[in-house]
C-alpha cells in the first residue's frame, strides 16, 4: 500500500500512552484493509496505547518483506516493529467483533495492551501460536500450541505470532483476561476481552476491480469522496457542469493500483478528468484518458456548444472493464415560450387575480391571469429567474386600446416537470373597452447573450363584471349514485362572457334530490369563458324518489338588481331499477290484443278464399 493511499485511510491524532505518559502521533483505529498486490512495509501499526489493557487485541498491518512474521517489540512510545505475513484484510475494530482475512499458512502478528502484573490467554480454534519468533512477555503454551498465556510483567503490551492453518476456512482467535480469575493454558477461559473471526483463503481476491465495492454516481458539484451509488436527481442548467464521481476498489475495499482509466461521451459532450478532488477546467474532447488508481476521482461534463442543450451517455472503463455508464442532460438557453391564459381581466384594471393557480407553490399567493413555460430547443424546461427578463412584444399590442399593458410578475425558479414553480406567472391591464386581442406576444431576453425569444401569438380578453347568467345540467337524466355537474355561465352588460376577477355575489341553489359535493355559495373565480361549475351526487342521505325535477339557481345580487332572472334548469332522476309504470303495462296489453285481432282477421280471409 502506497504512502499516499495510507494517508487517505488513517486519521492521525495525538494521544497519551497509557503507561508511559509519552505523547505520540498514532492512528485512531487499525488500518481498515491491508491488502496490496506487492508486500508493503509502509503500513502504520496501531500503538497499544490506543487500546484498553486486556480489552483490546491488535493485528500488525505492516506486511513482512522477509517472508516471516515479526513479533511486536516495543519502545517507550509503543510498537516499534511488528509485521504480519499474508494478511489481506483487517477491519478497524479491536474488540470482540473483529474480522480479518489471511492466506493459508500466513501469519498474523498479534499484540495486546496490558498493565503491570496482568496475564492474558489467546485461544485459537485452529492454527498454532509460534514459539519462533519468540513471544513478547512470558509465554506458556499448551501441547497443540492453540492456546498461549502471556504475562506482561512491566511491559506495555504482550505479543505473539499466530500461524494460519493450511486448510481454508473460518477460524476464531479469542483473548481472555484475568479480570475474573487467573488464566492458564489448561483453563484459559475467564473474561472475554477481544475476539477475531479469521477467514483463511487459498488465494487473494484483491488487486482486481470489484463492482460490489466500488461506487460511481452523478453529482452537480465536484464533491469527493463519494460513498454511495445514488445518482443526483437535480437539473444542470445552461452553462453549468455535471460530475461523475467514482471510487474504485478491489474485493477487500482497497484502492486499486494505477491503471488506464478512459471516459468517453456521446453527442460531442466535452470531458475533463478531475483527480483526488481537484476540479479540472472544462474539457476540449469527448474522450479523456488517465493513468490513475481511481480512488476518489471524477469526470466533468460540459456542453460542446454554448447555450445549446445536450443529452450524453458517458462510459468509464478501467483497464478495459466498464466501471459505469451514466446518461446526463444539460439544459440550454430559452428557445420557446408557451403561454397559457386561464383568466380574464376586468375593465380598467391591472391587478392580477389573487392565488389564481391555487397550486400550493411556495409563492402560492402570486396573482395573475396567465402562465408561461420556458423551454430550450430540446424541450427541456428552463427556470427563467435570474437569467433574463420578460417583456411584452410592443408590436403585438399596437393599434388597439383593449389591452394596454402586459407583465410577468413571478419568474420560474425550478425545472421539475411536476413542480408548479416551473411556471412563470403574469397579469395584464385592460382599458375601458371590452373585447379580445388575438395578436399578443411575449418576449424573453437572455441576459448573458442578449438573445430575444418571442412566444407564439395568444389571446387576451377584457370584460366587465357579471351582469346576467344562465345555468344548465350536463345531462337531461341521472341514475341514483351518479355525479351531476351544474354549469353557470355569466355574461357582462354587453352580453359577452364576464371577467374572472370580479365576484358574482351569493347564491341560493334549490336542487331536489341532489347533494352538493363542491363548495357552493359565492361563485368568484370564473374561468376565462365566464363559467363556474358545481358537482353534486344524485340522491340524498335519506334516499331518493324517481321523477322529474326543476332546480332553482338564484344569484340574489344579480336578480335583486334586476339584471338577471333566476335560472330553472330541469332534470329527471331514476333509481336505476325497473322503471315500468302501470300505464306502460296497460299500453303493452292493448298493443298485444290489437296484434292478435289482426292475425285472426288474416286467418279468416285465408279460410274464405279456400
Amino acid at each position: 500500500m502506497s504512502k499516499t493511499t495510507l494517508r487517505k485511510r488513517i486519521a492521525l491524532t495525538v494521544v497519551t500512552a497509557l503507561t508511559t505518559g509519552v505523547l505520540s502521533v498514532v492512528a485512531t483505529a487499525p488500518v481498515a484493509n491491508a491488502h496490496n498486490t506487492t508486500i508493503s512495509t509502509t503500513a502504520t501499526n496501531t500503538l497499544p496505547s490506543v487500546g484498553t489493557p486486556q480489552a483490546s487485541m491488535f493485528v500488525a498491518t505492516d506486511l513482512s518483506e522477509t517472508g516471516s512474521a515479526i513479533t511486536a517489540s516495543y519502545g517507550a512510545a509503543g510498537v516499534i516493529d511488528a509485521s504480519s505475513l499474508g494478511l489481506l484484510t483487517k477491519d478497524s475494530s479491536s474488540g470482540t467483533a473483529q474480522t480479518a482475512t489471511v492466506l493459508t499458512s500466513g501469519a498474523l502478528s498479534l499484540y495486546v495492551p496490558t498493565s503491570a502484573s496482568t496475564t492474558v490467554a489467546l485461544v485459537a480454534t485452529s492454527g498454532t501460536f509460534a514459539t519462533s519468533p519468540a513471544a513478547k512477555g512470558t509465554a506458556t503454551y499448551n501441547q497443540d500450541k492453540k492456546t498461549v498465556t502471556l504475562a506482561s510483567g512491566a511491559a506495555t503490551a504482550v505479543g505473539v505470532v499466530w500461524t494460519a492453518p493450511s486448510t481454508a476456512g473460518t477460524y476464531t482467535i479469542s483473548m481472555y483476561n484475568s479480570g475474573a480469575g487467573l488464566v492458564t493454558t489448561s483453563s484459559p477461559a475467564s473474561t472475554l476481552g477481544a475476539q477475531m473471526t479469521v477467514s483463511v483463503v487459498a488465494a487473494s481476491a484483491g488487486g482486481s476491480y470489484s463492482a460490489a465495492y466500488s461506487v460511481c454516481n452523478t453529482s452537480t458539484a465536484n464533491v469527493l469522496p463519494i460513498g454511495t451509488n445514488v445518482d443526483s436527481t437535480s437539473t444542470v442548467t445552461n452553462g453549468n457542469s455535471w460530475y461523475i464521481a467514482f471510487a474504485l476498489n478491489d474485493a477487500y475495499i482497497n484502492d486499486l493500483v494505477a491503471g488506464n482509466i478512459v471516459a468517453t461521451a456521446t453527442n460531442g459532450a466535452l470531458l475533463s478528468y478531475s483527480n483526488a478532488g481537484a476540479t479540472a477546467a472544462a474539457g476540449t474532447a469527448s474522450t479523456v484518458v488517465a493513468y490513475d488508481d481511481g480512488a476518489a476521482d471524477s469526470i466533468r461534463v460540459v456542453q460542446p456548444t454554448a447555450n445549446a442543450p445536450i443529452t450524453t451517455t458517458v462510459t468509464i472503463t478501467y483497464n478495459g472493464t466498464t466501471i459505469c455508464t451514466k446518461t446526463v442532460s444539460i439544459r440550454g438557453e430559452v428557445a420557446n415560450l408557451a403561454v397559457t391564459v386561464t383568466d380574464v381581466q376586468d375593465l380598467s384594471a391591472s391587478t392580477g387575480k389573487a392565488d389564481f393557480l391555487a397550486d400550493g407553490w411556495a409563492n402560492s399567493a402570486r396573482a395573475g391571469h396567465f402562465t408561461v413555460l420556458a423551454t430550450d430547443s430540446a424541450g427541456g424546461q428552463v427556470a427563467t429567474s435570474g437569467i433574463g427578463t420578460f417583456s411584452v412584444n410592443a408590436a403585438s399590442l399596437a393599434g388597439q386600446t383593449i389591452v394596454t399593458a402586459l407583465s410577468v410578475t413571478d419568474s420560474a425558479t425550478v425545472t421539475s416537470s411536476t413542480s408548479a414553480g416551473r411556471f412563470s406567472t403574469g397579469t395584464y391591464t385592460c382599458g375601458a373597452t371590452a373585447g379580445e386581442v388575438t395578436t399578443v406576444k411575449l418576449d424573453f431576453t437572455t441576459a448573458t447573450t442578449g438573445k430575444v425569444t418571442t412566444s407564439p401569438a395568444f389571446s387576451l380578453r377584457c370584460a366587465d363584471n357579471p351582469y346576467s347568467y344562465t345555468a344548465s345540467w350536463d345531462k337531461a337524466s341521472y341514475v341514483q349514485g351518479e355525479l351531476a355537474t351544474l354549469t353557470v355561465k355569466f355574461l357582462d352588460s354587453k352580453g359577452i362572457a364576464a371577467n374572472s376577477t370580479s365576484d358574482t355575489g351569493p347564491w341560493v341553489g334549490v336542487t331536489p334530490m341532489l347533494t352538493p359535493v363542491s363548495a357552493t355559495g359565492s361563485a368568484g373565480g370564473l374561468d376565462k369563458n365566464g363559467t363556474k361549475t358545481f358537482t353534486y351526487t344524485v340522491g340524498t342521505a335519506s334516499g331518493m324518489t324517481a321523477g322529474s325535477y326543476v332546480s332553482v339557481i338564484d344569484y340574489t345580487s344579480l336578480t335583486g338588481a334586476g339584471t338577471a332572472v333566476k335560472a330553472t334548469p330541469s332534470y329527471k332522476l331514476s333509481t336505476g331499477g325497473d322503471t315500468t309504470t302501470n300505464a306502460d303495462v296497460l299500453k303493452s296489453i292493448v298493443a298485444l290484443i290489437a296484434s292478435i285481432n289482426k292475425q285472426i282477421q288474416a286467418l279468416q280471409k285465408l279460410i274464405l278464399k279456400r
